[in-house]
Parts: structure tokens; sequence; C-alpha cells
């Protein structure tokens, strides 16, 4: 039997971020359990990259794992281009709109998700106070009056070699991704609803390159976004092309020059005759909601407890912020304090659910409005698209969203006044 404060169910980007946030504000014995290897990156990108913004980079650099993504690579990008295919509408933002910022600020990072995950795993394994089960994966788990006891198979491949111990800790939190496992077993009910949509993502090269741009489409289909990707490759770029599951079907079953050839007239030549470098690969997507974050001793973060449509890329961030204001959460409370203390993890869950709320809603709000294809419709959208893009003070509020800048943000998440000049 072993015994610590905290299990953390997977050791994903979010999983990882928690561990290391609450080892740097506290002495907590934590245990992370996942079966997922850690694999070292290859000589060609990863088709699987994440958005991330300058709250989450500020929350890297805070817990020591920023010069890390830095050392091996990343993509940052100054400004976005996002347009209406099927209308006149155009949409550009830059740091130049935040007159706040320094010139070298950027919008954003397109990073390899194993890159983060490696880099976060690197100083995970550096701590004495994180314990990683990789060999064996949970069977169950129980929840009592003061602890919370799992157990686990007898190994990953289902022999008896190297039967793992049972973990008991104060606290278990879920942070095992859409799918969760320890949200079944616990039985939390879910909101969800189809998207109708399959992100199909792939890795593509420009030939007029990407111009440290990130750039977004707004087909009758769905969006179509291209994100600027590897330094050493200024032509280089990751797609997440969002629409039906028969066109993501037809799209995939194309040739490469024909994908291509599609992908060329969708971005009006943008970007020059794109080419696809990569394989093709698709999944489906689904609003996600849990309805409460906390059940007794046990929470959801990060994609357990929330999914959204990937148009904006503001998923994983979502997650991160979680991560953050949990491990704020538990910071606070004293030593005589159960880590369960439900006042505190309810306060936690009512500010992450409502920041989750409100990114569902401003998701939907906008692929409704562009799934609108009426004419007289398209020309209000383009107009409006136009009339914001000269306003301002409106655009300066879309990059400060865009930035994940808000009032009420995590302490680990926020940039001293000084850091911005």
């Amino acid at each position: 039997m072993q015994k610590f404060d905290l299990l953390i169910v997977g050791a994903g980007m979010v999983g990882l971020t928690l561990a290391l946030a609450l080892r740097k504000s506290t002495d907590l014995n934590i245990a992370i359990v996942d079966t997922l290897p850690v694999t070292d990156l290859c000589n060609e990108p990863e088709v699987r990259v994440s958005a991330i913004n300058l709250a989450s980079k500020t929350i890297f650099e805070r817990l020591g794992v920023w010069k890390n993504i830095e050392n091996h690579r990343l993509q940052a990008y100054q400004n976005m281009h996002v347009w209406d295919k099927a209308g006149v509408g155009k949409l550009d933002f830059s740091i130049g709109d935040l007159s706040s910022f320094p010139e070298n600020e950027h919008l954003g990072w397109i990073i390899e998700n194993k890159v983060v995950r490696n880099a976060l795993w690197q100083k995970v394994e550096q701590d004495e106070g994180i314990s990683l089960f990789t060999k064996s994966k949970l069977a169950s788990i129980a929840v009592g009056e003061s602890e919370v006891f799992a157990s686990f198979v007898a190994s990953v491949d289902g022999s008896a070699n190297g039967m793992q111990a049972p973990i008991i800790a104060k606290l278990v939190v879920g942070a095992d991704g859409a799918n969760s496992w320890l949200r079944k077993q616990m039985d939390m009910a879910m909101i969800t609803r189809d998207y109708d949509h399959h992100a199909l993502v792939a890795t593509v090269k420009c030939p007029q390159g990407h111009q440290n741009t990130a750039w977004q489409v707004f087909l009758p289909s769905g969006p179509l976004a291209f994100l600027p990707l590897f330094p050493k490759n200024s032509d280089i770029c990751s797609i997440v092309y969002s629409t039906s599951p028969e066109e993501a079907k037809r799209l995939t079953q194309l040739s490469p020059m024909d994908f291509s050839k599609e992908l060329t007239a969708a971005s009006d030549g943008k970007l020059g005759a794109i080419e696809l470098i990569s394989e093709r690969y698709t999944h489906p997507l689904t609003m996600r909601l849990a309805q409460d974050f906390v059940k007794d001793r046990m929470v959801l973060i990060g994609d357990a407890a929330h999914t959204i449509h990937p148009l904006a890329g503001q998923g994983v961030n979502l997650g991160l912020l979680d991560a953050a204001a949990l491990a704020q959460s538990l910071a606070s409370l004293s030593s005589e304090q159960d880590l369960a203390d439900q006042k505190n993890l309810k306060a936690f869950a009512r500010y992450r659910k409502s920041e989750a709320v409100e990114m569902i809603a401003a998701m939907e709000a906008i692929k409704q409005v562009f799934a609108v294809q009426q004419s007289g419709f398209k020309l209000l959208r383009g107009l409006g698209m136009s009339l914001l893009d000269n306003i301002k003070p409106a655009k300066k509020l879309l990059v400060e969203q865009a930035l994940g800048l808000k009032h009420d943000l995590p302490a680990l998440a926020q940039k001293q006044p000084s850091e911005l000049t």
C-alpha cells in the first residue's frame, strides 16, 4: 500500500502541469498514473499541435519548462488573418493592436503536443515529491470517508508480473482526457452535443510561406485553419479542417495531389500551391461538459471536464488554466484542512465551469454565424467583419481574449506589468 496526498489520473499536458504547479506552491506528495509512453521527437513535425496563448506560456515559464520547449521547437506567430470564403468579410489581428505590448511579443505559439508533454515530463521526473506510475493501468477506484483507494490491473499486458501495489490518496484528479476513465468510474453525468463535424488534421507545405501568421478561412462546410509550424522551415503549416463527417471522409480518400489542390482553392491561393506532406487523420468533434466538476473526493479538469470546438484553438489553454486554478485553490488550504474540503473544491468548480460555459457559448455563436449561407446574411456578415476590422477597441478586446488575458486569471498565469514592457 502506498500513500499520497494527491492522485492524478492522466499525465498529459494538463495533469503534468497540475503536479508541477502544486509542487511549486506546496509540499504535497503526488502520484501520477498514465501508461502512455513518452517518446523522442522525430525529425518530421508531429501532426498533433496546440495553439498556446500568452497565459499558458506564462504558466510554463513560472514552472521552469518554457526554456526546454523553446530549445526543442515551436513557432511563434504575430498575426492572424481570418476571412469568409462565401462573402467579403475579413479580419486582421496583430500584437500591434495592443499598444501596451512590446513589438517583439507574439499573439501565440504553435507547438507540437509531444514537445510540451516531453518538457513537462522531464521536469516532473526531477521532482522527488512526484511519483510516476507507468507500468500498469488502474483497475478500480473507491472513495471512502477520508481517503480514495485505487487498485491496479496485473500489468499493462495482463500478466501477473510486476503487480503494482494499490494507492491511497486524500484526493483524486481526473486529467485523463475526453474519454476519461475516472469520470466513468465515478459515474459523473455529462452534457454532450454532437457538433456534426469531424476535424481533419495534417501537415502541409506552403510555397509562399506562413509569414508568422495564423490563417483561417470560413468555408460553407466549416472552418479551415493553417497554423504556422517549424521555424526552420517557414513554409510548413499544420492544418485543422472542421467539416461534416461525409466531407471529411471524401477529403481523406482523395489522392495527395487532389487533396492539395482542394486546399489551395479553399485558401484562395494565399499561401501558394499547397502540398500535403503527412498522413491525414480525422476525429469526431463533440461538445462535452461535466454537470459537476467535483464529486466527493474527485475533481475533473481539462478535457475530462469539458471539450469545445477547435475553431479558436482554446481547448488546451482552458485546461491549463484549470490546472493552475486548482493548484492555487489547494495551496490556499491550511495544514489542518482536508484536501477534499467541499467548500473550497466547489468554489473552484463554479469558477472553472463558468469559464468553460462561456467558451462553449462563444464557439457555438461563431460556428452558427458562419453556418448560414443565404446571400443576404452573407452580405451582412461580411459588412460586420469589415466594420469590426476597423474598430480599434473591439479588436483590442478580441486580441486580449486570444492571448488569454482576463482580470481573474490564476496567479500562475498572470503577467506582471513590468513583464509587458
